[in-house]
């Protein structure tokens, strides 16, 4: 997150901070003013906000976190809605009403909590304490290269256990649960879960980068890459028989963790299922476009018997109708 505090900066919040800088000058001598302002030096266009202003530095961050993946939420969830995501799910027996909405709030509502929770490890970052770097050539192009598989390795297994652990009765009710509200989820519930739960699943990407070195751009890619596949694995597809079915952690494999519950816990990848005997391959019968289809079928043979049943009536009414004519004087 540090690079882009620091493109912020440059680009905007120097100016944003120079005019809060004015504003707060009246303030700048008072006990709460002295707490949250810089009491030496000055920074970038003599403001008193610092660029290593603890108070800049948090509203900053915080503000940029939160506009971040409010952008990314929307503009990733509303193109696989309307480009990936089959509509026809909508139809499913066990999609609620008003889902969508109804993930939309969930996700928003847990936004602006989760980016409080966050927050440190953020400004652990842009405050140096964390092992990103910024040259490739500190660690050379081929660890470059391969810090990202190691990324999606490590933070997949620590996923799975926190994710498997969400599960136990006596953590999941408080939770997890409201995450599986959705059986037949939509792109719009890939964040729409309590903010502790979304919480403790992001820890891994977190702690990856106080543990091992990584370069600052690699970094912001995967985090934007995984908010990306968040989005992707929660479009309640079922595509079965791929080339990489039995690696990769899909679509349809977390469509069955929503639908079955305790399979798949994984987030990229099914090794960790396989060993904790939690892996459950994706099959053609276990689609749940099959429920939408019998849902239709049932509905269709219905609305038949309405059609017979009122014909009938139709048809007795009528007949009546000849018997009491017949039956004048």
């Amino acid at each position: 997150m540090d690079v882009v505090l620091e493109l912020a900066d440059e680009y905007v919040l120097d100016h944003v901070w120079n005019a809060t800088a004015a504003l707060a000058a009246p303030w700048q001598d008072t006990l709460i003013g002295s707490a949250i302002m810089s009491s030496k030096g000055v920074g970038l266009g003599g403001t008193v906000f610092p660029r290593s202003n603890l108070f800049r530095q948090i509203v900053s961050l915080y503000s940029i976190t939160y506009a971040g993946i409010f952008l990314l939420y929307f503009a990733f969830a509303t193109a696989s809605y309307y480009l990936i995501f089959n509509h026809e799910m909508m139809r499913h027996p066990r999609f609620l009403p008003n889902q969508v909405r109804r993930e939309i709030k969930a996700s928003l509502d847990a936004f602006w909590v989760l980016d409080w929770l966050t927050l440190p490890w953020f400004l652990g970052e842009v405050r140096g304490y964390s092992k990103l770097y910024h040259n490739i050539d500190d660690y050379g192009m081929i660890y470059a290269v391969l810090s990202v598989p190691f990324f999606l390795i490590f933070t997949d297994v620590c996923i799975y256990w926190i994710h498997r652990l969400e599960h136990h009765p006596r953590l999941y009710k408080h939770i997890h649960k409201p995450h599986h509200r959705w059986i037949i989820p939509t792109p719009f519930a890939s964040h729409a879960f309590h903010p502790l739960d979304g919480y403790a699943q992001s820890l891994p990407y977190h702690i990856f980068v106080y543990i091992f070195p990584l370069h600052r751009w690699i970094y912001m890619g995967l985090f934007v890459f995984v908010n990306l596949w968040s989005i992707l694995i929660h479009d309640s597809d079922m595509i079965c028989n791929t080339p990489l079915e039995n690696i990769i952690n899909g679509p349809s494999h977390h469509t069955l963790h929503h639908i079955h519950f305790n399979v798949n816990y994984g987030q990229y990848f099914v090794w960790s299922d396989r060993l904790g005997g939690s892996y459950r391959a994706p099959k053609m019968e276990d689609d749940p476009m099959h429920d939408v289809v019998a849902e239709k079928k049932q509905l269709q043979r219905k609305q038949q018997q309405q059609v017979v049943a009122t014909a009938a009536a139709a048809a007795a009414a009528g007949a009546a109708a000849a018997a009491l004519y017949e039956k004048r004087p």
